[in-house]
């Protein structure tokens, strides 16, 4: 399709970078999925040095470990283990590009590529006039190895692939470089219908500018096949990868479900993929380390403290889950829940889900103890929120129903139902909103 790049400009993510700047001593590390839009930010964030504090090109030093041609060029090879050899290569070339009179900002592309990067990077960190940035796909490579090596002097930026909010920047961008003609109409664009295509076409960056035709064999070779093979497959020797596809499918499948280790087991042989726990213990952490999915842990509200037992787990990407499993629409409740989840990380909260226990009547009308859930519990600083979540909550039944365990909370943190439902209200406190508006409203 498209002659010209789409680049949308990722502001939260640039921010961050741009609130680090001149705290030389620190390691900024950008991490999360393959093609969620790393590369991009880096480049997103060079056109910033240059065109808002008038760093000369020259002063940037940009390497992707990706690169065959680069790392070659640095001198660079592969060794069994299918990592980066001799980090010292790597270090005389940089060392050789240095301005020694001015401040030189360091760009390194998927730096666990390299084995023993961490010597690499720590030996720039100490360097007076480096300003260092990695990338990485991987959650391993934050190992107490990396606290002892940098002394704690590191930040990570957690990267996801487009909100809906940027899908939709990016959407209307991609209409207004096709359709010129039409920029007095494009941005008045129907936000459900845009949550329809986002829900199936994904947020990965790329597919903004592919043909619908594309995205799939996209999203299942270029991210979902090449994420397996290269961060958890290669990483853990695995060798019945039908058995592993048979696990992510599963695991994608049931997102929002409360589950444990045990209940996962039993669910796989139900399906006629049996699997031992230790052996699903090894695939759930390697797809949590590579940015496939996220657990997100129960707490205990009126105990403040988090559980052990039982968790949900959520996908990075719901198309990306529409692509491996094929549009379901039977499980519209769990993808809404989804983005919602991802989008209160990206807002920087730690994020659970509630437990509150309840006294309710019975159909014998005795009274009995009930644990109720609330669908997310987000915490950020001194702030605490509760979110509900539901297609819709139209008719009174559900209304009660979807508001009932957040009536439970008995604090005066604030409170929402999020829903498809047009227009917002209250009751009891509670705040009724819709939740695309609350998605592109930050």
């Amino acid at each position: 399709m498209k002659n010209k790049e789409i680049l949308i400009k990722r502001p939260e993510y640039t921010k961050q970078l741009e609130s680090w700047l001149g705290q030389n001593d620190l390691v900024k590390i950008i991490t999360g999925v393959r093609r969620c839009g790393k590369s991009k930010l880096f480049t997103l964030f060079q056109d910033l040095l240059v065109k808002k504090y008038k760093v000369s090109k020259s002063q940037i030093i940009n390497i992707n470990l990706e690169d065959v041609i680069q790392t070659r060029a640095i001198g660079l090879e592969y060794n069994k283990q299918n990592f980066l050899t001799d980090y010292n290569k790597l270090l005389d070339f940089v060392l050789s590009k240095l301005d020694d009179k001015k401040k030189n900002y360091v760009f390194i592309d998927e730096i666990q590529l390299l084995e023993n990067w961490q010597k690499a990077a720590n030996t720039l960190r100490l360097k007076d006039n480096v300003d260092l940035y990695l990338t990485g796909s991987n959650a391993y490579m934050f190992s107490g190895d990396l606290a002892n090596s940098f002394g704690g002097r590191h930040v990570e930026i957690k990267m996801l692939p487009f909100s809906f909010k940027e899908y939709r920047d990016a959407f209307i961008e991609r209409d207004l470089q096709e359709h010129p003609e039409k920029r007095q109409f494009i941005p008045s664009c129907n936000m459900y219908e845009v949550y329809e295509r986002y829900i199936k076409e994904s947020g990965f960056p790329q597919t903004i500018k592919l043909d619908n035709n594309l995205i799939y064999n996209y999203l299942m070779d270029t991210v979902y096949l090449n994420t397996i093979q290269k961060d958890i497959i290669s990483r853990y020797n695995i060798k019945d990868t039908n058995k592993l596809d048979s696990v992510i499918k599963y695991m994608f499948d049931n997102i929002g479900n409360e589950t444990s280790l045990d209940n996962i087991v039993k669910g796989l042989a139900a399906s006629k993929n049996p699997t031992s726990a230790p052996t699903l213990d090894i695939y759930i952490k390697g797809m949590i380390d590579s940015y496939l999915i996220y657990k997100c842990d129960r707490y205990d509200i009126k105990g403040k403290k988090y559980l052990n037992s039982n968790a949900k787990y959520y996908v990075v990407d719901v198309g990306l889950r529409a692509a491996l499993l094929g549009a379901n629409d039977r499980d519209l409740g769990h993808i809404l829940e989804n983005i919602v989840y991802l989008e209160l990380l990206r807002r920087g909260y730690r994020v659970s889900v509630g437990k509150v226990n309840s006294k309710v009547i019975n159909n014998n009308g005795k009274k009995e103890r009930k644990t109720i859930e609330v669908d997310f519990i987000a915490k950020k600083n001194n702030l605490t929120e509760y979110y509900q979540v539901a297609l819709n909550a139209l008719e009174p039944e559900i209304l009660r129903r979807e508001l009932s365990p957040l009536e439970e909370i008995k604090d005066n943190y604030p409170k929402f139902l999020l829903t498809l439902d047009q227009g917002d209200g209250e009751n009891n406190g509670i705040k009724r909103l819709n939740v695309l508006k609350w998605l592109v409203d930050k």
